[in-house]
């Protein structure tokens, strides 16, 4: 595939607000989750959760322009100004920039809310407000509009594996010079019915995420966004993205890694990593910096980013005992490349590969 330069990247979550906050918690280590208040019949419960603040976002845009966009739209028009920044592309002409969104679960909090307003007041009284943000156009519509980006926009949401398919749509407008650039961007959010469904199908929260303690469910939830300035050029700031690849899973060509795998503490896919790498192979997981979340995988791209570009990789967090053959791929980087792999509890994976330059 022609490869994909990463010329910006922007990134909110529970570790903080930009790369620099990315950065400092792959140094220093994970932040502890914040609470999500979740009602359980009379009781409220505060369940775990990396929670991310878009308030940050004032910097860029007036706050009364913002006053109608819901917390799922704001976080992805952070996401997508902080890359355009850290690209040095926020006064550029964005006239052949296209858009594209990977979401799993979309604006959860806005859709949730809106049928409630449906059920309280009827079909006649529902909230127009929160139907125009619940759809799962709207934060492209809304990155779009702010950044006067007037190439195409697309939302791809295929839960686990939308960050995988999304980069395979970002590669194809390219490819076909459709567009110069592509602001590839991946944004998820938890809600209080998100955290009753939690509370519900894992009773016994964690407050930490184990990526490799494969028999145990970890799970810690997560929500934030993830950006990032993709452009055809044979140079990236960032390096570039080479190879994107999705399918059933089997035996991956080329397994000795590294990898990043995106093992979120969900025991019902933890068990696919072992089948599509049962070799030997050099691994390591950055979840526990910004949770459980279906787009996850466009943060473990960051990561990788950083990695190639001399910041090291995380070690395997908890001291965990990787399962054999595998060997632990934290420290400095020495592979001009690295690979980040995604599976989802039916069988199916995406992996990325990123490369140095």
């Amino acid at each position: 595939m022609s490869p994909l330069a990463i010329q910006g990247i922007g990134v909110l979550g529970g570790f903080g607000c930009g790369l620099d906050a990315l950065r400092r918690s792959l140094a220093e280590g994970p932040a502890a989750p914040g609470q999500l208040a979740v009602a359980a019949g009379a009781q409220e419960l505060q369940l775990p959760a990396y929670l991310a603040d878009p308030a940050p976002l004032e910097r860029f845009v007036n706050k009364r322009a913002t006053r109608r966009i819901d917390h799922f739209s704001k976080m992805a028009l952070l996401g997508a100004h902080l890359a355009l920044e850290d690209a040095g592309a926020l006064e550029a002409s964005r006239e052949r920039m296209g858009v594209v969104i990977a979401s799993g679960y979309g604006a959860t909090r806005t859709t949730f809310s809106f049928l409630d307003s449906v059920l309280e007041d009827g079909d006649a009284f529902a909230s127009p407000t929160h139907f125009s943000n619940s759809v799962h156009n709207a934060a492209a519509a809304h990155v779009a509009i702010q950044l006067k980006a007037t190439g195409p926009s697309l939302t791809v949401s295929q839960f686990e594996m939308s960050v995988a398919s999304a980069l395979l749509t970002a590669r194809r407008w390219l490819a076909e010079e459709r567009v110069d650039s592509v602001l590839f961007g991946a944004v998820d959010e938890v809600c209080a019915v998100l955290g009753h469904c939690w509370e519900r199908f894992f009773p016994e929260p964690s407050r930490r995420i184990e990526p490799f303690a494969f028999a145990r469910q970890s799970a810690v939830p997560g929500e934030g966004a993830a950006f990032f300035l993709l452009t055809g050029d044979e140079q990236g700031r960032h390096g570039r993205i080479t190879s994107v690849r999705q399918g059933r899973v089997a035996a991956l060509s080329q397994a000795a890694g590294p990898w990043l795998l995106n093992a979120d503490g969900h025991s019902s896919c933890s068990g696919y990593y072992r089948q599509l790498l049962p070799g030997p192979a050099a691994v390591t997981a950055a979840t526990p910096h910004y949770g459980s979340l279906p787009v996850g995988q466009a943060f473990d791209l960051a990561v990788a980013a950083l990695a190639l570009g001399g910041a090291g990789l995380p070690a395997p967090a908890g001291g965990e005992t990787l399962p054999e053959p595998w060997q632990p791929a934290g420290g400095v980087l020495e592979a001009d490349a690295l690979g980040c792999l995604k599976c989802d509890g039916r069988g199916n994976f995406g992996a990325v590969t990123l490369a140095r330059g």
